[in-house]
């Protein structure tokens, strides 16, 4: 049986959990840490009301099946994030033992 699985996240990111137990959130909504980011209450769940949302950049955050986060050493979450660093962060996470 398999542990591994793929979530989906509002429209707005998505989460990749491994057979190591770890999981991978990559999210770029309006509330997290990226260029879409905005602290107005009127967007609140705008994602969900679009059929494709793009971003340069997201956020990302990842912890172990006890569901203790993994510290990027000033944050337990990483934000504004490129695309070739997700990758790197998303082959890292594969491979936590």
């Amino acid at each position: 049986m398999t542990n591994s699985k793929f979530i989906t996240t509002q429209n707005k990111g998505f989460q990749m959990t491994y057979e190591n137990g770890w999981t991978i959130s990559v999210q770029w909504g309006t509330f997290n840490y990226c260029s879409r980011k905005t602290f107005d209450v009127v967007i609140p769940m705008s994602e969900m009301r679009e059929d494709l949302v793009t971003s340069p950049d997201c956020e990302i955050a990842i912890w172990d099946k006890n569901n203790v986060w993994y510290d990027f050493g000033t944050d337990q979450v990483k934000g504004y994030c490129n695309t070739d660093e997700v990758a790197e962060w998303i082959w890292r996470v594969k491979n936590f033992e």
